[in-house]
């Protein structure tokens, strides 16, 4: 089942039950894949709806991140409820761990060793990852391997 069809059954299921706010997120991802296969004028991909559905994901953290800062919680939980909804439609997330095991295979693939080699490496690991696991996160991580 494509993002687009569980989506779909999903906002048909939230109508039922009346839950406004999962709707809402539900219509504004549609929104956005909708949009993008208009940009495109083809169907989008599995990849390019989970690049679209990790865009949706940052904006929700980083609007999280800023209204923290400005002591918002009213809109910072409606955020955290906005993510919770993105997140059942995110692929199983990876662990640091196994995060790290792809880190240090791509930067021996790549016959990195310092930090000028960073965006060769990134550019490498990146699609391996996408979506699987935060590019922060892969950064941190090739930061540390490529520094020691």
């Amino acid at each position: 089942m494509t993002l687009l069809e569980r989506l779909n059954l999903d906002m048909k299921t939230a109508m039922r039950n009346k839950e406004k706010d999962k709707l809402s997120v539900i219509r504004l991802v549609k929104s956005s894949l909708q949009n993008e296969q208009i940009k495109l004028g083809r169907e989008l991909t599995e990849d390019e709806s989970i690049t679209v559905l990790n865009r949706e994901v940052k904006q929700r953290k980083e609007s999280l991140h800023e209204f923290k800062q400005a002591n918002r919680e009213d809109l910072a939980s409606k955020q955290e409820s906005d993510l919770s909804v993105l997140e059942g439609y995110m692929p199983q997330q990876l662990t640091e761990e196994e995060v790290e095991a792809i880190v240090k295979e791509t930067i021996t693939e790549t016959s990195a060793s310092s930090k000028a080699d960073m965006g060769k490496v990134m550019s490498a690991i990146m699609p391996k990852v996408k979506g699987k696991a935060d590019g922060g996160l892969v950064n941190q991580l090739v930061m540390k391997h490529l520094s020691n």
